[in-house]
């Protein structure tokens, strides 16, 4: 987007990664709905399309703000005019250093884990996000203990009634198969071939695509398809290694094959997991999937700049830092203005590259001294994706975010079908989410954004007998 407004400016993109992720197959869904795919293409195919592009492969070692200097970790130094930092974030391990623990995060992650599960009998996946849910409903063969501090799964997406709905697709023994997936797999140029060395883990790569589990073969060393046992409102107390826990002299339990029947375990292994509801369970690894800090360590040494609580870099509406000339976007940033009733933030693809393309519209205005509205899209929270094979559609304060107890909800659920659920206040819609092929979204956005008094149609609204998009056409 830089590149466009400022064509004869020099434009450098600083990156660790010897690839960059391009968004392709955009397709704008409705007014703030969109879907794309991300796929990893080598840096050369952006210096070719936009001649004033240079991307530099080196980490950054140090930003020197008030030089307008930032210092990579190659020993050279690059003065800015105008600097937008997009360094995304880094996944929260459980704990670090720990061999027995993989965080899944970006290609090199999904790779290694890969290769630790085909040797895998039984592990336990910690963590409630997106990750989770696909990780565990995509593995086969090996047995998986999920823990989770919710009383739900999915959590960040639904609530305990859109849980239930998808349940009995994680224990259904049979799978069928996925609708072929069209976006890409990811692998980096030629990494096989010339032995490339594993990302160090504190060089982190870029942030996985939408459909990051395509293509990786998630199969554990077990015949059966599928076993998953989901431990709720419990986080991981210690973890302990083989030896620790046969000093410890306590019990671990086996895979719980009913509510009543809980045995201890027989088998020695390399690692136990012991939760905060006191129970032990051993395994071959543990998957912390706990989310992602924003990635801020190498820019806070010497500048002062403002941090959110949730550790990113705090951003005004302009998507300005509070140092000159400084911009943030993405996973590294906080929002600190006062959001639309409708919006709210969340680490996610969808918004990393709404933030991304306004940011560069803001350093427009500012360089060219012009003003600038608030881009449409920070006026609702939309984001579509797929859970379990499932399309997801979640708006607005989908799980009532923020609005206190005074809200109510209305439900439509048929099972292994559709799974419909707005969330009303004082007669007006303040959020929904839909699984499956409801075809309610636009007009739901529409009833979000204009927020109509619906107080008349009471519970017609989800009728299925009304045809409700024609009726609010």
């Amino acid at each position: 987007k830089l590149a466009a407004e400022f064509p004869s400016e020099d434009i450098f993109l600083i990156t660790a990664s010897p690839v960059i992720k391009a968004v392709t197959n955009f397709k704008q869904v409705s007014k703030t709905l969109e879907e794309f795919d991300v796929e990893e293409q080598p840096s050369s195919l952006l210096e070719k399309r936009y001649p004033n592009i240079k991307v530099i492969q080196s980490g950054v070692k140090q930003l020197k703000s008030d030089e307008h200097k930032i210092y990579t970790e190659d020993g050279k130094e690059y003065i800015y005019e105008k600097l937008c930092l997009c360094a995304g974030a880094k996944p929260k391990l459980i704990v670090e250093g720990n061999p027995y623990v993989l965080g899944i995060r970006d290609t090199d992650s999904a790779q290694a884990f890969q290769k630790n599960l085909a040797q895998a009998e039984r592990i336990v996946v910690v963590g409630n996000g997106g990750i989770a849910l696909e990780l565990v409903y995509e593995i086969q063969g090996c047995e998986v203990i999920w823990a989770i501090k919710d009383k739900a799964i999915g959590n960040t997406f639904f609530d305990a009634g859109a849980a239930e709905f998808l349940i009995p697709k994680l224990t259904a023994e049979s799978r069928e198969t996925p609708i072929e997936c069209k976006r890409t797999k990811y692998t980096v140029e030629g990494s096989e071939e010339k032995g490339r060395p594993p990302a160090a883990s504190d060089k982190l790569g870029s942030a996985l695509g939408p459909d990051w589990h395509e293509g990786l073969h998630l199969k554990g060393t077990k015949e059966f398809s599928h076993k998953v046992h989901i431990e709720i409102l419990c986080e991981v107390k210690k973890i302990h290694s083989q030896q620790e826990f046969i000093q410890l002299k306590q019990t671990s339990l086996t895979f719980p094959k009913g509510e009543k029947n809980v045995e201890p375990d027989e088998v020695l292994w390399p690692v136990y997991v012991e939760l905060t509801n006191g129970k032990i369970y051993g395994c071959n690894f543990i998957v912390s999937a706990t989310g992602v800090v924003p990635n801020v360590e190498p820019f806070l040494d010497g500048n002062n700049f403002a941090v959110g609580e949730d550790g990113g870099l705090k951003v005004d509406k302009h998507m300005r830092t509070s140092l000159p000339d400084v911009y943030a976007a993405g996973d590294i940033c906080t929002a600190a203005w006062e959001p639309s009733p409708a919006w709210h933030q969340m680490r996610l693809w969808t918004q990393a590259r709404q933030m991304g393309w306004y940011a560069a519209k803001c350093m427009a205005a500012d360089a060219l001294g012009e003003s600038i509205d608030m881009d449409f899209s920070f006026e609702l929270f939309a984001h579509i994706t797929k859970f379990f094979n499932y399309k997801v559609v979640v708006l607005g304060k989908y799980n009532a975010q923020g609005l206190g107890s005074d809200h109510e909800l209305m439900l439509r659920c048929t099972k292994g079908h559709e799974y419909v659920k707005v969330v009303m206040q004082n007669g007006r819609m303040m959020g929904a989410v839909l699984i499956g092929e409801t075809d309610l979204e636009e007009t739901f956005e529409n009833l979000i954004l204009n927020q109509m008094d619906l107080s008349a149609y009471g519970e017609d609204l989800l009728n299925p007998d009304i045809d409700i998009e024609d009726y609010f056409d």
